[in-house]
């Protein structure tokens, strides 16, 4: 069983702040030693990015990856082994430069990560970027890999989110701008030639926000297009593709904040909606593996003969042949959002929790909030942990207004 999410904050706090007073003065004096007796190099040249929990972010941190390839630097990455493979999508960091700590036990999740510890020194990594906004846990990890240049966001005059000194090089977070720019925020840290304080003393533009496209292997696109296919037949339904289109509705959202779902019965109506105004058209409900009986009820509700269960049908590698081969889906804020932007899948994501302002998908979407004066009610200042237990947020959101903006989205 994984650890779970609140057990992992508490950790993260009651055994991370005491490491972080502990070990902060001794990553102080091995820093003071380096400048005693050597350089480093001027600019990154191995440069490691740590983003533990979040797959999405390995989409959204991509511009700052490519921007950080383009000056020079050697990519590396540190990830949880459970979130490994939203690092293939885009293939930016090679596969051997990618660590992985098992997050599925205590036991494991120290295992691994003294192995990375040892594997970051053998790599000589001269450049840490800590991505997570204020985790104990990845500080420690940025502080002792053994880079000389360490670049995070700090909290500086802040109350709370207290992490040590492990930063050599600390950025301001900026909850007003979007997470891809503040990730882009970090790069200029690391390769900038004067100290600042604090980093980053720049503009970033909306062009250098630019998110590559997946390369779609062909063999693939046809295994996924003949699944669809088949599953069609098998439940006697008509439907070839470039015929009819393709509508998904990924209607879960991960355990890290299920605040963030749309409730199933809603899901259920709009599908009615959708068969109904698009009746030759294939609906084919997402999900992964362990959600198929959440999406069978979506479906056994909804009870359209054209809205096929389809959780668990395909591989996570197999995602971008299916978005690819899609016209529109519509989703909770979660991976898919994200995931579909590295290819032409027009989307509509439903926000309530978290804002699309900071973390809007980068892809061709359309974001719907209800805009209520609690929302967003998680952010990096209480590490996206809310009290709310009744997400009028998210039940604000009306299945005529989705389906408005479907048929908007079908229409471009």
């Amino acid at each position: 069983m994984s650890i779970s999410v609140n057990t992992m904050r508490a950790i993260d706090h009651w055994v991370g702040v005491p490491l972080c007073a502990l070990l902060s003065p001794i990553v102080a004096l091995l820093d003071g030693l380096k400048n005693i007796t050597s350089r480093g190099p001027e600019a990154p040249k191995k440069l490691l990015f740590i983003e533990l929990s979040e797959m999405g972010s390995a989409i959204l941190v991509d511009p700052a990856m490519r921007n950080a390839q383009a000056r020079g630097a050697e990519l590396f990455f540190l990830i949880f082994k459970s979130n490994r493979a939203s690092l293939t999508l885009l293939n930016t960091v090679k596969p051997e430069n990618i660590f992985t700590i098992d997050s599925s036990s205590i036991g494991g999740l120290i295992k691994d990560t003294l192995r990375f510890l040892i594997i970051a020194r053998k790599h000589r990594i001269d450049t840490a970027i800590d991505l997570e906004l204020f985790s104990r846990f990845t500080a420690l990890l940025t502080g002792l890999c053994g880079a000389r240049r360490r670049v995070g966001y700090h909290i500086f005059h802040g109350e709370g989110l207290w992490r040590g000194f492990m930063l050599t090089r600390k950025v301001h977070y900026n909850p007003h701008i979007h997470i891809t720019k503040n990730f882009l925020s970090l790069i200029h840290a690391a390769f900038a030639k004067n100290i600042e304080v604090p980093f980053s003393k720049i503009h970033i533009a909306d062009s250098e926000v630019r998110l590559e496209q997946a390369i779609i292997n062909p063999t693939t696109l046809n295994t996924v297009r003949d699944r669809i296919e088949k599953l069609s037949k098998d439940s006697d339904i008509e439907f070839t593709q470039g015929k009819q289109r393709l509508i998904l509705v990924n209607p879960n959202a991960s355990d890290l904040l299920p605040q963030r779902r749309w409730a199933q019965q809603r899901f259920s109506e709009l599908i009615k909606l959708l068969h109904q105004r698009f009746p030759a058209d294939l609906i084919l409900i997402t999900g992964s593996p362990s959600e198929f009986e959440y999406v069978e009820k979506v479906r056994t509700v909804a009870n359209v003969k054209h809205a096929l269960n389809f959780a668990g049908q395909v591989s996570f590698a197999e995602l971008p042949s299916l978005y690819t081969l899609s016209d529109v889906m519509v989703t909770n804020d979660s991976g898919p959002g994200h995931f579909s932007a590295v290819t032409p899948l027009r989307t509509v994501v439903l926000f309530g929790p978290e804002t699309p302002a900071l973390y809007g998908s980068v892809g061709n979407s359309i974001s719907i909030t209800a805009n209520l004066a609690c929302s967003p009610c998680v952010s990096a200042a209480n590490h996206r942990k809310t009290p709310c237990q009744n997400n009028i947020c998210m039940q604000a959101i009306t299945v005529s207004e989705v389906l408005e903006k479907m048929e908007q989205q079908l229409r471009g």
